[in-house]
């Protein structure tokens, strides 16, 4: 039920916004992937251009009343969830999904936020481009939400995250103002970067509503690999020679365990084995060769310098962009038989490259001494990025360890951060991560981050509960 005060600003709505503005709340808006966060109760609104989503604003920071931005609904940290208490404005972007320019000469395409990421994608190819930004959500997740939680995905080791790939932003800042930043310039030094205040600060300071994007040439060809290596100290070895051999056409170089492939057998999606034999490691490599380079003779000689030195023991290689296609839906269905699983704990984390072989170990004795688990590691080697998720031995389910999920995530995220690592590397903090960031997050940055917060946004509507 609306509070009198959201139910105010509801009636003053209907008499600024068109009807195509109000939708009714569907269940899809109270729920997120992993199930463990459910909102209550909103009043959505979705507006269809910048100047409405002010409007929307500046009613909510006169009433002080919280505002919870929502793009495709795919993070994975509860930050798009309406938090308990008043009742908030859930403030869908969905309808401002024009590409207001794609300029390939410029290298450069003008998205509003609630482009769906594949959209722009294919726009870009359309002319011969490349928007690298790659995730599994990319059919559904929204570009002001890639951006407002600075996205990884699989391309960061070439590319880089969300906010390497941003010239520019509007948005709508918490009093109702509108930050007109939509530069398409690549060298801009006058004063303090408000665009890179906003990427990452998932929606707390104001609501993205439209980006310049880079865009790059297309590489004259991509090919793929699958390589079997006896352990992760071997994976990070190759990940080296793979340097050596391919330079800077390395767009992606992704671990993979068995129990990744386990579960894919197990609930599905079903996926092409790619080796007789399941192996307990293995990597795929991700290569967009330049001109005059080709790829699979590339890959072939890597493989083959790799397996002199005893580092890879098997191997397969894509053959056409169907295979390359094949390669990659083992990777990016991994996330969704996790999912039909059902983890105990799932952990973003992020460790020096160096260190990844040592927080696998580690990791492992912590949780043995926590109880029986299974775990399916498997993550970017590239940027540091491992997802250590924690799931249910056979015949169990996620509720009958609740009691230990607090135990599991302490041991994960005490592990990250004793090796410099970071507990969030690319999903964000939202609601599920506030009180971690607290406990390892730097006190000089705490109190900076509070200062911002309580400067742009005194009243605290701005994506309530969610960051600090």
């Amino acid at each position: 039920m609306l509070n009198p005060v959201t139910d105010k600003i509801r009636a003053n709505l209907r008499a600024m916004l068109p009807e195509a503005a109000f939708r009714p709340l569907a269940q899809s808006y109270l729920e997120e992937p992993r199930g463990r966060y459910a909102g209550a109760d909103g009043f959505l609104i979705a507006p269809a251009s910048t100047e409405e989503v002010a409007e929307v604003v500046k009613l909510c920071a006169k009433a002080g009343v919280g505002i919870v931005p929502y793009g495709g609904g795919t993070g994975l940290v509860g930050g798009q969830i309406a938090p308990p208490g008043p009742t908030p404005v859930i403030l869908s972007l969905e309808r401002m999904t024009a590409i207001r320019a794609v300029l390939p000469e410029e290298n450069v395409l003008v998205a509003e936020a609630g482009v769906v990421l594949q959209t722009i994608q294919d726009a870009a190819d359309k002319v011969n481009r490349l928007f690298p930004l790659s995730l599994a959500s990319e059919g559904s997740a929204r570009i002001g939400g890639n951006l407002a939680t600075n996205a990884g995905g699989v391309n960061v080791l070439r590319y880089g995250n969300a906010r390497d790939l941003c010239l520019g932003l509007e948005a709508v800042l918490p009093d109702g103002s509108i930050f007109n930043g939509l530069t398409r310039l690549r060298k801009n030094n006058t004063g303090y970067d408000l665009r890179h205040l906003l990427i990452g600060s998932e929606g707390t300071l104001g609501i993205i509503t439209a980006a310049s994007l880079k865009l790059f040439p297309k590489p004259a060809a991509q090919g793929a690999a699958l390589m079997v290596v006896r352990s992760p100290e071997a994976a990070l070895e190759l990940f080296a020679l793979t340097g050596n051999h391919l330079g800077g056409q390395v767009s992606a170089f992704e671990l993979i365990n068995r129990m990744g492939l386990d579960f894919l057998s197990e609930v599905g999606p079903e996926v092409k084995a790619p080796f007789a034999q399941t192996p307990d490691w293995m990597v795929l490599i991700d290569m967009g060769a330049v001109a005059g380079v080709d790829p699979s003779a590339a890959l072939e000689a890597l493989f083959a310098d790799a397996a002199d030195r005893g580092l890879v023991t098997d191997g397969v290689i894509a053959q056409s962009l169907a295979q390359r296609a094949e390669f990659w839906a083992i990777r990016e269905n991994i996330p969704e038989a996790n999912r039909r699983i059902g983890s105990v704990s799932s952990h973003d984390t992020s460790v020096p490259i160096g260190c990844i072989p040592e927080f696998i170990v580690r990791a492992k004795q912590a949780l043995a001494e926590i109880g029986e688990f299974r775990i399916n590691c498997f993550g970017h080697v590239g940027d540091g990025n491992l997802h250590y998720n924690v799931f249910p031995m056979p015949g169990k389910t996620r509720a009958d360890y609740e009691a230990e999920r607090p135990q599991v995530k302490r041991a994960i995220h005490d592990l990250a951060h004793a090796l410099g690592g970071s507990i969030s590397a690319e999903h964000g903090i939202g609601r599920l991560k506030v009180d971690d960031l607290k406990l390892y997050g730097d006190p000089g940055k705490l109190a900076a981050m509070r200062a911002i917060k309580a400067a742009l946004d005194p009243k605290g509507i701005m994506n309530p509960g969610a960051v600090v």
